[in-house]
């Protein structure tokens, strides 16, 4: 099978080597701004006794330049548009995960959708490592788990069920004691490959064992169908603390605007 019906089967595919040279250093530059200068929105999320560190901040392609040249220069969302079989993408939010080498702390399974306020299916995220990929170390994604059910979302630190109420989604299987009951993908990778998954395929990532840190810019994007679903709580990241007197967002209308500019066609 294709790129395209690799990724309506099992949710998730690699890409080699489309992300140039020159826009992987457009990424390292922001990435490393960022873990300078984190935005309010940033977060740990590794625990205080970690020997590494692992740092997330969202949405920051407004506050670097680095970042915007990015989207105007990338053809991820050319690509998105062919895996996702829609005429137009349009930007939801970028993600900048940062695990420093020796980091313990694993990224839980989850399914990305349900920390946010979109419902849909048209959609792709992508993970773009700016250093080497140990293949022990590169995110891990479950074949096929983006065809449903929609999985509770928790806290990844203490597993609250911030977002649904408690028994309103099924739980999370545990899938590392179900490992051998799974196709899980994963794959080593160099600076320019990407991951392109579906925003319900689960996934999680181990911590970093090598001496490199792992540099993740994560690019999420929106295609035809894809609405904003306004949620009663605080989404992943705070879009009504974001946006708050910025714009008018309704409930079953796209997500357009100078937030979620349109990436493809340009």
């Amino acid at each position: 099978m294709g790129l395209v019906d690799d990724y309506r089967t099992d949710g998730a595919v690699i890409l080699r080597a489309v992300v140039t040279p020159k826009e992987i250093e457009l990424l390292s530059v922001g990435i490393d701004a960022v873990i300078d200068c984190p935005s309010p929105r940033a977060k740990v999320a590794s625990a205080s006794d970690d020997p590494g560190f692992f740092l997330e901040d969202f949405t920051t392609w407004r506050e670097h330049r680095e970042f915007g040249e990015f989207l105007r220069s990338t053809q991820l969302p050319e690509i998105a548009a062919s895996l996702t079989g829609s005429q137009t993408i349009g930007l939801y939010h970028d993600h900048v995960l940062v695990k420093q080498a020796g980091t313990r702390q694993r990224t839980p399974w989850h399914q990305d959708q349900p920390y946010y306020d979109v419902e849909g299916f048209q959609n792709v995220s992508f993970w773009i490592p700016v250093d080497p990929v140990l293949v022990e170390d590169s995110l891990e994604l479950i074949a096929g788990s983006h065809l449903g059910p929609w999985l509770m979302p928790r806290s990844f630190l203490d597993q609250q069920a911030q977002w649904f109420p408690e028994g309103s989604l099924v739980e999370m299987p545990n899938f590392e004691k179900e490992r051998e009951s799974h196709r899980i993908l994963q794959w080593a990778m160099e600076p320019g490959d990407v991951i392109a998954f579906h925003m319900l395929t689960v996934h999680g990532a181990p911590g970093v064992s090598s001496t490199n840190s792992r540099r993740v810019f994560s690019l999420r994007v929106l295609g035809d169908d894809m609405m904003y679903s306004p949620r009663d709580w605080v989404t992943s990241p705070n879009m009504s603390e974001m946006f708050a007197g910025q714009e008018e967002r309704v409930s079953g209308q796209p997500l357009r605007g100078k937030w979620f500019p349109q990436l493809w066609p340009r």
